[in-house]
């Protein structure tokens, strides 16, 4: 086991999951304080990294895409002290953030876990029921349904349709956008068949974000909560891909010599290759010390263990 414990909070790795806890200082950002503790499974990860700075550097965890639903729902939009996976490391405790990068990096390469995009969410988001308020409305979500409420302050047009109320089966999707320059945020829900897009100051479905204060946090944490519950983007994307053309009825052709059988050949050239490469990047690993002589002889061991009985 790995335990890197300083001030901004405590990551632990058991070779199965990264826990998270959040440190309750002032300086942690209150949308990581708020997500609280939870844990990321191996699967979910495609990398970690210690960023080296003068006072100790940053240790951040690459998630796959698509594999969390407050990093899709976001799109990068998080500033950095509100991202949940980046842990700021004091002086003193440099030499235990490069022993934790090491474990779960080899973790991941004996698991040979995938850096690919995710087909589902491997994290369940955060907890509910929650409550966020934007510049003009407040929105509550209890895991079935989302409420909104408008405040003084919201256009005669929100006014004009009432508090608002979607079940999870009405909405399509949920999107999120922090303010950039003049132009305001959103915290948006959008309806099944859906077409229209008004400005968030207009829109009877979006709550308007101005900046990224604390409450802004919020609402990001709540449009995750939703899209955690929603069918995964990729599921879209299957049901928008072509469907095969019928086939066509051929005329009969002259008979033809069966060829001999090929998957049975095709598999193990396919194993030797992928046995081939993972010698090679223990080889590299070992070289740019990530893994130890002892490490590299025993892995290597029992790579050549499946490659000489076939898997």
């Amino acid at each position: 086991m790995a335990e890197l414990m300083v001030r901004d909070g405590t990551w632990t790795f058991d070779g199965d999951v990264v826990r998270i806890v959040p440190g309750r200082e002032r300086g942690v950002h209150k949308l990581r304080q708020d997500l609280g503790e939870f844990t990321v499974p191996l699967a979910a990860l495609a990398g970690i990294a210690h960023e080296p700075g003068r006072k100790g550097g940053r240790l951040r965890l690459r998630l796959r895409d698509g594999a969390d639903p407050l990093l899709q729902v976001t799109g990068g939009g998080l500033p950095d002290e509100a991202n949940p996976y980046r842990l700021t490391v004091d002086t003193g405790r440099v030499d235990v953030a490069e022993y934790f990068v090491d474990a779960v990096r080899q973790a991941l390469m004996l698991e040979q876990i995938p850096d690919g995009p995710a087909d589902r969410y491997l994290l369940p988001g955060p907890s509910v029921p929650l409550s966020a308020a934007g510049v003009d409305g407040v929105a509550t979500f209890d895991g079935e349904r989302v409420h909104i409420e408008w405040r003084w302050n919201t256009s005669e047009t929100k006014r004009d349709w009432g508090p608002r109320n979607f079940a999870l089966n009405a909405l399509e999707a949920v999107e999120w956008r922090a303010a950039a320059g003049l132009e305001s945020g959103y915290l948006r829900f959008r309806t099944r068949g859906a077409t229209e897009r008004l400005k968030p100051e207009h829109d009877p479905n979006s709550i308007e974000l101005w900046g990224f204060k604390k409450e802004s946090g919020t609402t990001a944490l709540l449009a995750a909560a939703v899209a955690a519950r929603l069918p995964h983007p990729s599921a879209g994307a299957a049901k928008s891909l072509p469907a095969a053309a019928p086939a066509t009825p051929l005329a009969p052709a002259a008979p033809l010599v069966p060829a001999a059988p090929r998957a049975s050949a095709a598999a193990p050239a396919e194993d030797h290759d992928a046995l081939l490469r993972r010698l090679r990047e223990l080889g590299d690993l070992r070289r740019d010390g990530i893994l130890t002589e002892e490490e590299f002889t025993a892995t290597k061991a029992a790579v050549l263990r499946r490659f000489h009985t076939g898997g």
